[in-house]
């Protein structure tokens, strides 16, 4: 039913301009629509490779604990560096089967690192 749909990551953001700054200058993502047409939520949407992300403003924003979204990269540690150009700070975890070194951790064949935009919520890069 879905197989052949396009995924979105949808994203609650407090401050839209803010965001659109973030997920547009810092993170390089194409800026595609941007919806003001919903007074309380007004949106904007990005395009990333074939996905979309979704940044909308709600008093939600930030309040996950889990990833929101990820990046599939060919070369992580490329990436990491131009994000860290732009100012992206990657975290640093040590949890039971989670350790990170310099923002990196390797599960199995995967090498991912995460990061939080400006309303704190969880974004991830991963190499596979």
């Amino acid at each position: 039913m879905l197989g052949n749909a396009r995924i979105a990551a949808i994203v609650p953001v407090s401050d839209l301009e803010r965001a659109i700054e973030f997920y547009g200058s810092t993170l390089g993502l194409r800026l595609i629509d941007q919806n003001a047409d919903i007074p309380d939520n007004p949106e904007a949407v990005f395009e990333a490779g074939d996905g979309t992300i979704f940044v909308y403003k709600s008093a939600a924003a930030g309040q996950g604990r889990a990833t929101e979204a990820g990046f599939v990269v060919d070369d992580l540690d490329a990436a990491m560096a131009g994000m860290r150009d732009r100012g992206v700070t990657f975290e640093e975890y040590d949890l039971p089967g989670l350790k990170t070194e310099s923002g990196v951790a390797s599960i199995g064949g995967i090498r991912a690192a995460w990061f939080k935009d400006p309303d704190g919520n969880i974004l991830a890069v991963e190499q596979r």
